[in-house]
């Protein structure tokens, strides 16, 4: 479940409307929060106008927000990315200096990831690969495809709880390419929950795990995995000021919680 903590509220179109966003770490160089799902981390480049993390983060600096004031924050600049649906930890930097030494990280493969993700079928084994190289689709601009030509792509995967039919990873990837994970784990035939671009949008219900499940009329079921069940989980760093590591992690949305709750209870 989600920690209590420092949260940051952004404002969101519409009247009274914001997004809560939790503090995960902060320091006087970097500020990593857990991104809610549904919100870009920057501007699209085919829609500059679609509401964005940095966008608002940069709106209340200006504007004087009182999170911003308390922190005596005026720079922001986001060291890495993570997809629209995807959830978990965005390391940001306070300063510019501290963003190019994050750049030399993240251009690089010194940064540890560990995401988690929720996917219907059972690898064979517990431990697997994938390095496959990824291009841009130019049949379906922003996503990405499997290419001999393109950039090299290593993620490596293991099985941390096998359900009936379904099973949750630990994904690590060894290289930072855009859907890298969601790609990898189309090719090997396991497409993460919810994923509308690299799988069929499959959702997990708890109709399909509960023998006795039983919808009162006129009432609609409601998917464990409303959204696409990837989080990014872990975050390994050198720190700016020493280069002593940092580990920053992000707790597990709550969906995903309660979807493992019912999976250990109903589909051993």
């Amino acid at each position: 479940m989600k920690a209590s903590g420092p949260v940051i509220k952004l404002s969101a179109p519409g009247p009274g409307h914001f997004w809560p966003v939790p503090v995960v770490h902060e320091d006087a160089r970097l500020l990593a929060v857990d991104k809610p799902a549904r919100l870009l981390t920057s501007p699209d480049r085919y829609d500059r106008e679609r509401p964005n993390l940095m966008k608002l983060l940069h709106a209340g600096i200006e504007r004087g927000a009182e999170w911003a004031v308390q922190r005596r924050i005026d720079y922001l600049s986001n060291a890495h990315r993570l997809d629209f649906e995807t959830t978990g930890v965005l390391l940001m930097a306070k300063d510019k200096p501290a963003l190019v030494h994050l750049a030399n990280q993240f251009g690089g493969t010194q940064p540890e990831k560990t995401y988690v993700a929720l996917v219907p079928g059972s690898p064979e084994q517990d431990e697997f690969e994938v390095d496959l190289k990824l291009t841009p689709d130019p049949r379906l601009p922003g996503l990405m495809r499997w290419s001999k030509d393109g950039k090299k792509a290593l993620t490596r995967f293991r099985v941390l709880e096998r359900f009936r039919g379904v099973t949750l990873l630990s994904c690590h990837p060894a290289t930072g390419r855009t859907h890298q994970i969601r790609v990898h784990l189309k090719f090997a035939g396991f497409p993460i929950y919810g994923d509308e671009f690299y799988g069929d949008g499959r959702r997990l219900y708890l109709s399909a795990l509960k023998p006795s499940y039983r919808l009162k009329d006129g009432q609609e079921e409601r998917p464990l995995t409303p959204s696409l069940a990837l989080h990014a989980w872990k975050l390994r760093v050198a720190h700016p000021d020493d280069g002593r590591s940092v580990e920053i992690t992000a707790p597990w949305p709550r969906d995903l919680e309660v979807a493992l709750k019912y999976l250990r209870r109903f589909g051993r």
